[in-house]
């Protein structure tokens, strides 16, 4: 077995380009094939800091990451993303039908030797719930549960390593919320030992369903502790 993690952080830093004020205080921490990870903290406190430097989509002031103890080109980032994908709070506006959303990441070089397959978009689809129409929705008319399923499925048929969820559920209603939930723990089930994910919640039954080990964030510092009660919670 590997002595490395699926993603290793060795003393990654944040800080504010205007401010210098630190958004994230000198951190290691290990995401190990199979840990589900949920992520806790007031507002503000520096989690999605966190995931987005994992995620390498935010230059770090410090640190590095590796993946399975290898350092990460600069050349190598697209390829790391493949394996390493972040799930937004809120999907981005898109144009065109959700069927073309989900086919999008298919014609960039790093995806060139996967291809699309409605047959599973539409499974995945209505395992969140979604009837046989939901591919050919105008995306611009998906409500934002929907439009949360939507940019889900499109990671989750590219078959990443490990998610990093940055509050995908936290504008949702119970049943959107419940449809991510299960598309999530779906494609970890599929591949328990060599996949992970991270999950950033302000809910503690949330934290309890999706995570079996729990972190809290605590102005820009992440430590072990067990996540805050409800009643300290920033919601």
């Amino acid at each position: 077995m590997s002595a490395f993690g699926l993603i290793d952080a060795q003393r990654i830093t944040r800080r504010d380009a205007k401010s210098g004020k630190t958004l994230l205080a000198p951190t290691d921490f290990s995401l190990l094939a199979g840990m589900r990870v949920a992520v806790m903290g007031p507002s503000g406190s520096g989690k999605s800091v966190l995931l987005r430097a994992l995620a390498l989509l935010d230059p770090l002031d410090g640190g590095q990451v590796l993946w399975h103890g290898q350092r990460i080109r600069r050349s190598a980032i697209p390829r790391y993303r493949r394996h390493v994908a972040y799930v937004r709070q809120r999907p981005a506006p898109a144009d065109g039908t959700v069927e073309s959303l989900l086919r999008y990441p298919y014609a960039l070089a790093v995806y060139r030797d996967l291809r699309f397959d409605r047959t599973r978009a539409a499974q995945l689809a209505a395992r969140a719930g979604r009837g046989d129409d939901f591919l050919d929705k105008r995306a611009s008319e998906l409500s934002g549960g929907e439009a949360q399923i939507a940019a889900l499925l499109r990671v989750l048929l590219l078959d990443p390593d490990a998610l990093l969820l940055d509050e995908p559920t936290s504008a949702l209603d119970p049943e959107s919320t419940r449809a991510i939930e299960a598309l999530v723990g779906a494609w970890y089930d599929a591949a328990p030992d060599a996949r992970a994910t991270m999950w950033i919640s302000h809910d503690p039954a949330q934290a309890a369903r999706i995570g079996t080990t729990r972190l809290t964030m605590r102005a820009g510092v992440l430590d072990a502790a067990p996540a805050a009660p409800a009643a300290e919670v920033a919601r």
